[in-house]
């Protein structure tokens, strides 16, 4: 009897503690700008950005670790921009984040914001309070395939998204059968600033009519400069390319061309007659590369000042190499495998050799037509009226006579996420001028 009246006790004073607990009261607590630089496997995502089809997104786990760690109250009230969005399987070394977050330093600092109505601690407590652990508290919750690598504290103005410097993508790609040498030459080509319309996915729905982009760089180089013979087929290479701000699909478009050069299926001049919309002013249609082997690789910011954390760089090496030590292993059995075939096949039955590409989306066709001869897409002014009859867009005439076309109504329904979409320049998104 004792006993159950011990039990009893027990869980009604469980129900009161629950009872008393009160909500977390952000406003007695200081709010801090920052900057978060994140790292992740991308290739079990449906993208980085939320998504309303899915929740299986990297920002839908970011939020409820930010959420879980009370860091933030909601995401309306966070402060928040990202430096890019990658698509669907697509991976980052280096995305970056700005958002307010709460912190310690009711004495201010750099992004820091004191509640009015909350006292200052002791003097003695002043220089001697360091910040929160951001970066531990968050790898803490997350999944393991994301990694928060480090902070920096940021004036109240700064923009994740609109004061990047430059963005940088990696695209891996295996020799095989490509002319290497040839798509290195061509690459250059696509350096300095052009309209590539023809280039990525035109998406007009979303307000995006300007498709002048500029190029600082663009090269093809061995992943590993020293390592096998200049001819292997299983040697990787990197397209690398950086600019200041990408269009949605646009590097995933420039590896597909370039991987039609190296096949030697077009010539490189293509690319400069696919730039070159007064003559070609529609997208021929063809398939993009792949996704999996592409990298947001580095956004540069000339404002921050990373705070590393020892103890979580070593967190971090340690998952990656738990991954790498699985990847290496099973790219080895594989690749005795395939040594194994290609060294026992008789003259009798021979392998096909891989003179294909197996890194482009569709199917292989079996007579190759070159791009400009080719069915080609809507052209820009078609997809325009098509959204302004579905009322996305509306159409209004200038002060001075020219056409202007205004962002309308956005679709109920969030678009997908894209390695290149909202890297877009500076701009006042509401109003937009169709060159």
């Amino acid at each position: 009897m004792s006993d159950a009246k011990d039990e009893t006790d027990k869980s009604n004073n469980k129900q009161k503690k629950e009872g008393k607990k009160r909500p977390f009261d952000f406003s007695v607590h200081p709010k801090r700008h920052v900057a978060l630089r994140m790292a992740y496997l991308g290739w079990d995502y449906q993208g980085f950005a939320v998504q309303e089809n899915t929740d299986n997104t990297v920002e839908a786990r970011l939020f409820e670790a930010l959420l879980k760690t009370r860091l933030i109250q909601d995401r309306q009230s966070s402060n928040y921009h990202r430096c890019g969005r990658t698509d669907k399987g697509v991976s980052a070394f280096s995305q970056v984040i700005s958002i307010d977050l709460r912190s310690n330093q009711f004495c201010g600092g750099l992004g820091v914001i004191v509640p009015e109505n909350v006292g200052v601690p002791a003097a003695e407590d002043k220089t001697t309070l360091p910040e929160l652990p951001y970066v531990k508290m968050l790898n803490r919750v997350l999944p393991q395939d994301i990694r928060v690598l480090d902070w920096s504290p940021a004036a109240q103005g700064f923009s994740a998204r609109f004061d990047c410097q430059s963005r940088t993508y990696r695209y891996y790609f295996p020799r095989g059968c490509l002319d290497v040498e040839l798509m290195t030459e061509a690459a250059k080509r696509y350096e300095g600033t052009h309209d590539f319309r023809n280039l990525c996915k035109m998406d007009v729905g979303n307000g995006v009519l300007q498709f002048e982009r500029t190029i600082l760089s663009a090269s093809v180089r061995p992943a590993k400069p020293q390592t096998a013979s200049s001819t292997d087929p299983y040697k990787l290479f990197i397209f690398e390319i950086k600019g200041l701000a990408f269009l949605y699909h646009q590097v995933r478009c420039m590896m597909a061309v370039l991987l039609l050069i190296g096949q030697k299926l077009e010539d490189p001049d293509i690319i400069d007659q696919l730039m070159d919309v007064t003559k070609n002013p529609r997208k021929p249609q063809y398939n993009m590369a792949v996704d999996y082997p592409l990298v947001l690789f580095d956004c540069h910011f000339d404002s921050l000042s990373w705070t590393q954390e020892k103890e979580e760089v070593n967190y971090t090496l340690a998952m990656l190499q738990q991954h790498w030590t699985q990847s290496a292993v099973r790219a080895s059995v594989l690749f005795g495998m395939l040594q194994d075939l290609e060294t026992t096949t008789n003259d009798s039955f021979s392998a096909e050799p891989p003179n294909h590409c197996l890194l482009l989306e569709g199917t292989r066709q079996k007579n190759y037509k070159p791009l400009l001869e080719r069915p080609c897409c809507e052209s820009l002014e078609s997809r325009i009226n098509h959204f302004v009859k579905r009322g996305r867009l509306e159409r209004e005439e200038g002060e001075n006579g020219d056409e202007t076309v205004y962002k309308g109504k956005r679709s109920k329904h969030i678009h997908n996420s894209s390695i290149e979409y909202q890297n877009h320049i500076k701009t006042d998104e509401s109003k937009l001028t169709l060159l």
